[in-house]
């Protein structure tokens, strides 16, 4: 039987979100949830049914045209049309991965029940993310301000019966798979679509697929680090606890306890050294991996309080009778915390390229560009050089984009936050970073043999031999392209 996560009012951490998707939970309403919506709903129609007054996006118009009164003839109409207008993505298709969590995170949003939207709507959703329906997403359109307003348009159109989805593998218009499944499409009531629409869920889902990346990979540039130190041949003495003490940033303690212990067991760590310093690549890990980290665990805070938050607008609270239209759509505090993430992780690939420039530079005993017979072999020469490409890219894709904004809608809306743009850069980032520690793990596996007989540490020898089942020693040139995307592969599966 599969596992199912029920949607309450728990928050979600990083670590459930992570089993949910890994273990390919089913997800479901816990009965305290159900009752916030039904309420919340019953409340809203209500307050409709009483209420003469303009309230805006329930029975006005949207953005600059709130000043606009809507007709209770035309209320669904006017959401239909918000759906259907709002449809301006553009650009590259939103990866699977990505649209899986939009739908996980807008479920819980609209289940803290200060949406005003009915319950079969949410339960719709639950359906396609059930049955591993995923609606065609576009990257470019949103200003994360009124929140991804383009972005979810399209996560949203297939309630309707509009759009297109991937459904086992093929694309197919939305109208289709209702169809397979007899559903009918939804009829949106008052506000309901601006509750779909309004929300944060395009930032948050790619904020949360690039925090659970980068994690992993933080994890993963200490110990190709450490592995790559020992293949240097490099000291230990800047990994000492004694230094780390009186300069006491948690990241930088963390590391560089994690290298002493990688290490412990090393032959090759404990052997006289010939040199007096390394440089900063090697001696410097503890304070810039260290400074990463932090940055991460910052960024993993703020995306904690967001995708366990409400962020459409108007919120609804039917124990206060109150329906207050304010700003928790706009992006900001996850523009500013994506741009850093992004800032973070670069400096990860960063400085994992500088150390494969050292191992492949023909120091310290080592052969040039790490091939026995340099000049009749190139070696790994060309593959710091798509280190160093990379590496330049994700530079320039850590121009902040939350210090832009252009405003919209007639200057209503005259400032946003850019965090869409944010999202999508801080996304690239990491998967560039993989790529980076990848070929660092390639020339310092390579370079370990020319160590031979002597041993790193247990924990890293096991790491050299499983890695050496995926990606042979190179004795002579081959076509390394494979053997780095096969690098990328292994540091998707093995365990560190």
């Amino acid at each position: 039987m599969a596992n199912e996560h029920h949607i309450s009012s728990q928050q979600l951490t990083l670590d459930t979100i992570q089993t949910i998707l890994k273990d390919n939970y089913t997800l479901a309403l816990s009965e305290e949830a159900e009752q916030r919506i039904i309420h919340c709903h019953e409340y809203l129609q209500q307050k409709i049914s009483e209420n003469s007054h303009s309230i805006y996006g329930i029975n006005t118009g949207f953005g600059s045209l709130y000043d606009k009164k809507i007709s209770p003839a035309d209320l669904e109409q006017l959401q239909r049309n918000l759906m259907m207008s709002h449809a301006c993505g553009t650009g590259d298709e939103v990866p699977q991965e990505v649209v899986k969590l939009m739908l996980l995170l807008k479920i819980q949003s609209l289940a803290y029940g200060h949406s005003g939207v009915q319950l079969k709507t949410v339960k719709r959703l639950i359906d396609f993310y059930n049955r591993d329906i995923y609606p065609i997403v576009y990257q470019l359109g949103s200003l994360g301000a009124s929140g991804d307003l383009a972005p979810l348009a399209h996560l949203c159109l297939p309630l309707l019966g509009l759009g297109e989805v991937y459904f086992q593998g093929m694309k197919l218009e939305s109208r289709h798979v209702l169809e397979m499944f007899s559903w009918e499409p939804i009829a949106l009531k008052a506000k309901e679509g601006l509750a779909l629409l309004n929300g944060t869920q395009f930032m948050s889902a790619y904020g949360v697929c690039t925090l659970l990346m980068a994690k992993r990979i933080s994890q993963q540039a200490d110990i190709i680090g450490a592995l790559s130190l020992d293949a240097y041949d490099g000291r230990m003495e800047p990994f000492n606890r004694l230094i780390h003490n009186v300069r006491p940033h948690k990241g930088q303690l963390q590391t560089a306890e994690i290298i002493r212990h990688v290490l412990a067991d090393s032959q090759l760590a404990k052997q006289e050294k010939q040199h007096v310093q390394d440089p900063y690549s090697f001696r410097c890990i503890p304070q810039v991996h260290g400074a990463s980290k932090d940055a991460i665990n910052y960024v993993e805070q703020v995306f904690l309080t967001e995708i366990n938050a409400v962020t459409d607008n108007p919120n609804i609270f039917p124990e206060e009778d109150e329906i207050i239209s304010g700003g928790n759509f706009h992006g900001q505090p996850l523009a500013l915390a994506l741009d850093f993430l992004a800032i973070a992780v670069a400096e990860l690939g960063s400085i994992a390229e500088r150390r494969t420039y050292q191992l492949i530079s023909g120091q310290r005993g080592l052969p040039a560009f790490l091939v026995a017979e340099p000049g009749l072999n190139s070696g790994f020469m060309i593959s710091q050089y798509t280190a160093a490409s990379i590496v330049s890219q994700s530079k320039q894709l850590c121009t902040p984009a939350s210090v832009d904004t252009i405003p919209s809608s007639h200057n209503q809306e005259d400032h946003v936050s850019m965090g869409a743009n944010a999202a999508t850069k801080a996304y690239q980032v990491v998967h560039n970073t993989e790529r980076v520690l990848a070929i660092e793990l390639l020339n310092a596996a390579q370079a370990m043999e020319f160590r031979r007989p002597q041993k790193t540490s247990a924990q890293l020898e096991q790491l050299l031999a499983a890695y050496r089942e995926q990606v042979p020693f190179v004795s002579t040139d081959r076509v390394l392209h494979y053997d780095i995307k096969q690098s990328i592969s292994f540091l998707r599966t093995y365990t560190l």
